[in-house]
Parts: C-alpha cells; sequence; structure tokens
C-alpha cells in the first residue's frame, strides 16, 4: 500500500511546476485526473493524422504526467463544467494553476467547489500569490526570482546575473511549496474534517528558499555581492576549475580541513592559510595574494583529467564532484544505485526511461504504476466511472463538451 493510495486529486494546470507537484503525490499512490482542455479550446493537439501517433509517443515518455488518468473538458461550456462538478464532488484534491479570478470566471473556483465539497483541498499555483498589488502581472520564474532578489545573488563580479534556467521559482519553489501545502492541509482535514484553500506563490515560495541569505540582511544588513562571497565562487577553495580535458570539477572546501586535504592532494603545503574564515564571508580580502592562489590551483588543475582529479580528491577526503554534461548524469554511479533512472516497458514503445523517485520512504515507497496518458485517454473511461451512459458521452462530445 502507498501512503497516498485512495486520494482523489484534479490536475487543471497547463504548466511544468503544476504537473510535477502532482508527480511527487501521485509517485506515492494519488490518484490523478488530468483535467484537459478540448482539441478546438487549446489542448494538447494532435496536429493532423500523420503526427497522431508520434505526438501520442512523445506524450508517453513524459514524466512529469506519469501516474496520470486523461480526460478532456470544455470547462467553458456548461455541460463540461457538470462533468466536472461531478468528478470534483469525491475528489480530495483540485489543483490549479491559472492566473487569480480565472477559474472563478470559468466556475471551477474554490468557493463554488466547497459548496459541492466542503472537505475538498483547494491549492492554487499563481506567479504572485491570489491578492495583492502584482497577482493580475504576468510572469516567469526569471521575473519572480528577480524581485526576490535571488537573481541578483548568482554570476560573476561586474556581469549580468546568470539564470539559473527555471530551478528556483517554478520547481523548487511552487512545485516543492505545493506538495507540502497539499499535505499540510490533507493532515489538518483529518483532524477537522474540513477541506480549505492552499495559496502558494512561486515568488513568496522564492522567499522562503533566501531564509538563510535574507535573515543575514535584516539582522547584519549583510548584501552578499554577487560573485565576490564564501558560496557564490568568490574563493579558491569554492568554485570550479577547468581539468586537463576541458571538462569542470567543483569543489566545496569550506571546512578548514577540506581545504587542507585539497592542498595535500595537489602537492601544495604551502597553500594551507588560505583557507575559509569568517573575517572575509562576503568579501575577499584587498590582497593580492588570494588571486595568486587561485592561479596556481588553476594551473594545477589543467594537468589531469577531471575524471582522474576526482579520483585523487576523493581519497583524499577532498569535497569535489564532477560537473557532469546532462548526456553523463545517468551514467553516474551514485545515481543509478540510488535507483534515479528508472526505465519501463511499453508494448508499442520498447523502453522508456524517466527520473527516478527522489523521496525514499522505507515502508511506503513511491512507484511508477503507469506512463503518461496521451490528452484524452481515459475520458470514455472516467465518464464510465461517473455513470455517464454510452449515449450520453457521444452527445457530450458532439457538443464539444468532451473531448
Amino acid at each position: 500500500m502507498q501512503v497516498l493510495e485512495g486520494i482523489k486529486i484534479i490536475e487543471l494546470v497547463h504548466m511544468p511546476p503544476g504537473e510535477l507537484c502532482n508527480m511527487i503525490l501521485g509517485d506515492f499512490g494519488a490518484d490523478i485526473i488530468k483535467v484537459e482542455a478540448v482539441p478546438q479550446d487549446g489542448g494538447r493537439k494532435l496536429i493532423d493524422a500523420g503526427d497522431a501517433e508520434a505526438l501520442k509517443s512523445l506524450m508517453v515518455f513524459n514524466a512529469l504526467n506519469r501516474n496520470k488518468k486523461s480526460i478532456r473538458l470544455n470547462l467553458k461550456s456548461d455541460e463540461g463544467r457538470q462533468v466536472f462538478y461531478r468528478l470534483a464532488k469525491d475528489a480530495d484534491v483540485i489543483v490549479e494553476g491559472f492566473r487569480p479570478g480565472v477559474a472563478k470566471r470559468m466556475g471551477v473556483d474554490y468557493e463554488t467547489i466547497k459548496k459541492i465539497n466542503p472537505r475538498i483541498i483547494y491549492c492554487a499555483l499563481s506567479g504572485y500569490g491570489q491578492d495583492g498589488p502584482y497577482s493580475q502581472y504576468p510572469g516567469h520564474d526569471i521575473n519572480y526570482i528577480s524581485f526576490t532578489g535571488a537573481l541578483n545573488l548568482i554570476g560573476w563580479p561586474g556581469q549580468p546575473p546568470a539564470i539559473p534556467l527555471n530551478f528556483l521559482a517554478d520547481f523548487a519553489g511552487a512545485s516543492l511549496h505545493g506538495v507540502m501545502g497539499i499535505m499540510l492541509a490533507l493532515f489538518s482535514r483529518q483532524k477537522t474534517g474540513r477541506g480549505q484553500f492552499v495559496d502558494i506563490s512561486y515568488t513568496d515560495s522564492v522567499i522562503t528558499l533566501m531564509t538563510f541569505f535574507l535573515q543575514q540582511y535584516l539582522v547584519g544588513g549583510l548584501k552578499f555581492p554577487r560573485g565576490e562571497w564564501a558560496l557564490s565562487g568568490g574563493y579558491p577553495y569554492y568554485k570550479t576549475y577547468e581539468a586537463s580535458d576541458g571538462k569542470l570539477i567543483s569543489l566545496g572546501c569550506v571546512e578548514p580541513w577540506f581545504w587542507e586535504n585539497l592542498c595535500t592532494a595537489i602537492g601544495r603545503q604551502d597553500l594551507k592559510g588560505f583557507s575559509f574564515t569568517p573575517a572575509h564571508f562576503l568579501q575577499k580580502p584587498p590582497d593580492a595574494k588570494w588571486q595568486e592562489v587561485e592561479d596556481e590551483v588553476k594551473k594545477i588543475f589543467l594537468t589531469k583529467t577531471r575524471d582522474e582529479w576526482f579520483e585523487i580528491l576523493i581519497k583524499h577526503d577532498v569535497p569535489a564532484g564532477k560537473v557532469n554534461s546532462i548526456d553523463e548524469v545517468f551514467n553516474d554511479p551514485q545515481l543509478l544505485h540510488r535507483k534515479m533512472l528508472l526505465e519501463f516497458d511499453h508494448a508499442r514503445l520498447g523502453k522508456v526511461k524517466q527520473p527516478g523517485i527522489a523521496l525514499k520512504l522505507s515502508e511506503t515507497p513511491g512507484g511508477v504504476r503507469t506512463l503518461a496518458p496521451y490528452s484524452g485517454e481515459n475520458t470514455d473511461e472516467l465518464m464510465d466511472r461517473l455513470g455517464y451512459s454510452k449515449q450520453e458521452i457521444e452527445s457530450l462530445r458532439k457538443a464539444n463538451a468532451i473531448g
């Protein structure tokens, strides 16, 4: 038995952060029903007959939609909304990712649904939250991390900030905070019997991720200049170095003893005095010797390949890591041992590989029960489960209420 077995979640999202949130819940047994727009209303389209099978195959490989069933509903039609209400009547959770106000205009907002199902937990993921002066502004990860100050911390001195893909606000922010919010609300419902609204802001979530840095500012006025402090590459003991094969290796020698281990490993005992000290946590001392140390270390790392250095450094108990390219990730023995690459047999497509499950529970582990559906694959199955006859299903399809 999986820990979320029996929990029914309706997914009303069309962007990866919301899909990842539900993927994690689905991996632990939740029954996820993905509500998608009919093709005529902007849903995932099978572009034409020639592309249909190829697109269906591509959908199957999408890990974000594993353990889900897909139904196409036209929520702009009264008939489509009535189907949604039937789905919601015995659901536990609804997750939506619209701009604030859109769900209400479609008649699928929390206030409407809780009249049908008072136990519903309704999680809304939005860029700036459901209220406030920015709530209606458009945005993406780069905008959310800009407002929170996170973007300004990342990169090198005198250069524009480095954009960290969309890891922070989208995935570490909204996805994971969505999971936590839903789980807390489910736990609360066990005590009270009541559902509630869960308001997850991408931007707010980044503020939580930045707690360590922001509290340093609030207490002591520390501003963490970009690329110049201890954990942003400003010192020789915490950065990446190029090896002789052009690949990079990362060092994380914050503790003085790890820096000393590094100095032993590279045969430069004379550099042991240049380890981390709290006095220059935020900024290098105005001493040219630090740059000389970094230059010396750079030259040494250019004498061997990345993998050769990794073996040497690990033997000397140095915190080091290969900076893997994305095509190297799933050759890493640690990640393979931890089952962070999953492989499945598909009747038509053969081997399907997907990222694994990070949360390791000893008694109720996660698992992949089904691969991702193509859009609308389970419409008839779910309509039948809701009590619709074949004639009613066909009539609703002809009316473009379902797809």
